[in-house]
């Protein structure tokens, strides 16, 4: 097996074409085509389906799949660790967040990481929590602010725990709130429309498990939102939705749940065993730095706390 063998197979993957897969490699597509005949050989089984028109992943090349992209995330983290051992005027950073945390913890943070090295260049994917951790640990990304209390218990991720979120009942602000109460009872939520994110975010997960705990079923408007939609879902009138209090702000009326509530921790994760690239190491630990600081001079959002 050799290395570009796997970046061919990758790119075929990726494609589902062998020529477009070629021109994106580079190579031409006889040799592209050579060398993956020459890695199924290697590995004793087929990694592709070849249907005329029609190109799918056996199940040998679903197993690889995630492999390849480990092992070339790896070549590429080995490349930008040796151009950045003098200093970090260069490199690159993939930052996974959720949506949440892009509008909210992230911009302060960034712009003060950017103004310190100018010279890295700075990728932010968004996406849910279970979705970064699958990119997290097949080496798509270097870092990534997750939320889910099993990532202490993962043989793939290392984790540090940042704060701690209460969460709110989210409803238009122009709306009669939700109950007479100051706050609500998860109960309170039986019977109610709910917009209910995509599956993969954490907050989907949490509101389906606080409602069942309860002994009832969600009883859901619409489903499978990003966070802006969910809520601009929410201020059309559809339904309530379970956010974080962060994303509130003047727009929303947001009713605190009754305790002992809902919280959710975010962490900042990286692949154990496996160093991050400096210029990935610095944002880390600007990361912590910075709610360190702000912890420490009273000015993290309403409902947040360090852990």
């Amino acid at each position: 097996m050799q290395f570009h063998q796997l970046e061919y197979f990758v790119a075929v993957a990726d494609t589902r074409h062998f020529t477009r897969a070629a021109a994106q490699a580079g190579v031409a597509q006889p040799s592209l085509s050579q060398q993956i005949r020459a890695l199924e050989h290697s590995l004793g089984a087929p990694l592709f389906h070849r249907n005329r028109g029609n190109i799918e992943l056996t199940e040998a090349g679903e197993r690889l799949l995630p492999i390849a992209r480990r092992v070339l995330a790896d070549a590429e983290t080995a490349r930008q660790e040796i151009r950045a051992l003098e200093d970090l005027d260069t490199g690159r950073v993939r930052l996974g967040a959720t949506p949440s945390l892009c509008t909210g913890l992230l911009p302060p943070i960034l712009v003060a990481f950017r103004q310190a090295h100018p010279g890295i260049e700075l990728v932010v994917h968004e996406g849910g929590s279970r979705d970064l951790q699958t990119e997290l640990s097949e080496g798509s990304l270097d870092l990534a602010l997750v939320i889910d209390s099993r990532l202490t218990n993962d043989s793939v991720l290392e984790t540090i725990p940042l704060f701690v979120e209460d969460l709110v009942v989210v409803s238009p602000l122009d709306a009669p709130r939700p109950v007479r109460r100051s706050r609500m009872d998860i109960r309170d939520l039986e019977g109610r429309p709910l917009v209910m994110f995509r599956p993969g975010y954490d907050l989907r997960e949490t509101t389906f498990a606080a409602c069942r705990a309860a002994g009832f079923e969600p009883t859901l408007a619409i489903e499978g939102g990003e966070m802006d939609a969910v809520l601009e879902f929410v201020n059309a009138g559809m339904g309530l939705a379970v956010v974080p209090a962060t994303m509130v702000r003047d727009r929303f009326r947001g009713t605190p749940i009754a305790g002992p509530g809902l919280t959710r921790t975010v962490y900042l994760a990286s692949r154990r065993g496996m160093a991050p690239p400096r210029a990935a190491r610095a944002l880390q630990g600007e990361i912590v730095r910075i709610l360190g600081e702000t912890s420490a001079a009273g000015q993290l959002p309403p409902g947040v706390r360090t852990v």
